[in-house]
């Protein structure tokens, strides 16, 4: 594919002849938003739904560890299939694989406001997270195919960037907030009216050229077998101890992760090419990012389940509860590209994941006898650090790897900080099972420690890495 310019503007060449042309005026403008509003809505499905589950539990019942699944069954399925689904979009083009993802991700966002068991709701949610690991590469996509111009493309990405940073952290609140004045269901529903305002918007989008993409189906299913076996090894083993379901579950988590390593290490054109780890300038952001949304995915778990099985908020007071928290993170996430310019990408990464450990150290403290007040301000540190460290991290691993690999090393670090979300979620969550107090101090202790030990990790990579 290459791009070349004529009269009438940018036009992209695809393989085998096929010429694509740009969209018509203001398409560029309409796939950005296509593309902030999928992003937007993705984000908050994995943030928003926490403050729902107390409600949901009310309603339709199940056992911590179902709740549990209701999360990562979402997060699950959008680490797992994050980086094959870039392949998808090169092979169909982004706008085409764009609409299948959020036609389907609508549609299972409905299924899952109609559930009417929790069974029903953790099925839709797999669909939903399927979706979603489609349309991420194919958002981003867009975004380039529209801005062919660095300075333009840049600006585009930050917007979006920063929409699912918004979207992360104002999540609870909506969440709560829809929760509260009708129904856990409209959480989902909401959905419905963002997939056809982003259809609307795609249909004036430019048309996107195709290319030869190999997908690399064992490597995809041994992933998927791997992280599914893993967490409901640490989700069910957390409620039911060492039985034999929870054993064979962990040793087909152990024989399918070999089972990837060996494919990858064997394939001509691998979905992810084993040689980058050898890399410190991808090994430590892939854990620093695993580590960074097991803290705040984790805590933001915990924190919505405190506020209202312990201390007997409402989802609407819960979700306010976020509320200083995602002002701040808006703001810090604006200003973390202009420190990594100022600083550069280490120092900001130390500083951040640092910032978090204090965040998680301070909520430490807090019991149902804090005031709420008290308890918002606490928060606050762990918003910042993240908002911080994320957009240099992304620096960081792109820096590391050649032009070519960007988009597999992008991928990488989305998979690893999805999963690193549903597994402090599975293991969280199996903390609280026992007595909830105790659990919530583990937890909170837990995620400090992971954010220290990324920042030492990041702290020592030597100055041309970073």
């Amino acid at each position: 594919m290459s791009v070349t310019q004529s009269g009438a503007g940018t036009a992209v060449e695809a393989g085998a002849g096929e010429r694509v042309e740009p969209g018509r005026p203001g398409s560029a403008t309409a796939a950005l938003v296509a593309a902030v509003l999928g992003f937007f809505v993705i984000t908050v499905d994995v943030s928003g739904v926490n403050v729902a589950l107390p409600a949901v539990r009310g309603d339709i019942g199940g056992s911590m560890s179902g709740l549990q699944w209701v999360v990562d069954s979402y997060t699950l399925m959008f680490a797992a299939l994050m980086l094959s689904a870039g392949a998808l979009s090169d092979a169909v083009g982004a706008r085409r694989a764009y609409g299948w993802g959020l036609g389907v991700f609508t549609l299972a966002s409905l299924a899952c406001g109609a559930a009417p068991t929790l069974g029903a709701l953790t099925a839709a949610r797999v669909v939903q997270g399927s979706a979603a690991a489609v349309m991420v590469p194919a958002s981003l996509a867009l975004i380039r195919q529209a801005f062919p111009e660095a300075g333009a493309r840049a600006r585009a990405i930050a917007l979006w960037t920063v929409g699912g940073a918004v979207a992360m952290a104002a999540g609870p609140v909506l969440g709560g907030l829809l929760t509260t004045e009708w129904s856990w269901r409209a959480v989902f529903c909401l959905n419905a009216p963002a997939g056809l305002a982003g259809f609307l918007f795609l249909l004036r989008a430019g048309r996107s050229p195709r290319r030869r993409a190999a997908f690399d189906l064992p490597g995809q299913l041994t992933a998927v077998l791997a992280l599914a076996a893993l967490t409901f090894a640490v989700i069910e083993g957390g409620h039911a101890g060492l039985t034999g379901t929870v054993v064979t579950a962990a040793g087909v988590a152990v024989v399918s992760g070999a089972g990837f390593v060996a494919v990858e290490a064997r394939r001509c054109a691998p979905m992810l090419p084993l040689e980058l780890f050898r890399q410190r300038g991808v090994t430590v952001p892939v854990l620093a990012g695993f580590s960074l949304n097991a803290a705040f995915y984790g805590v933001v778990f915990v924190l919505s389940l405190f506020f209202q099985e312990q201390r007997g908020q409402s989802a609407l007071s819960a979700g306010l509860m976020f509320v200083p928290m995602a002002a701040v993170t808006a703001c810090a996430n604006y200003l973390s590209p202009r420190a990594v310019s100022r600083f550069g990408p280490r120092s900001v990464v130390v500083v951040g994941l640092l910032v978090c450990a204090l965040g998680c150290g301070g909520l430490l403290t807090v019991d149902t006898g804090t005031p709420a007040p008290v308890t918002a301000l606490l928060m606050i540190p762990l918003g910042v650090g993240g908002s911080l460290a994320m957009p240099a991290l992304t620096s960081l691993m792109l820096d590391s790897v050649a032009a070519e690999r960007a988009g597999t090393a992008a991928a990488l670090l989305n998979t690893s900080r999805q999963t690193g979300g549903a597994l402090s979620i599975a293991v969280f969550g199996a903390l609280l099972a026992g007595n909830f107090a105790p659990g919530m101090r583990e937890s909170l202790l837990l995620a400090a420690c992971l954010m220290v030990a990324a920042a030492l990790a990041a702290a020592a990579l030597p100055r041309r890495s970073a």
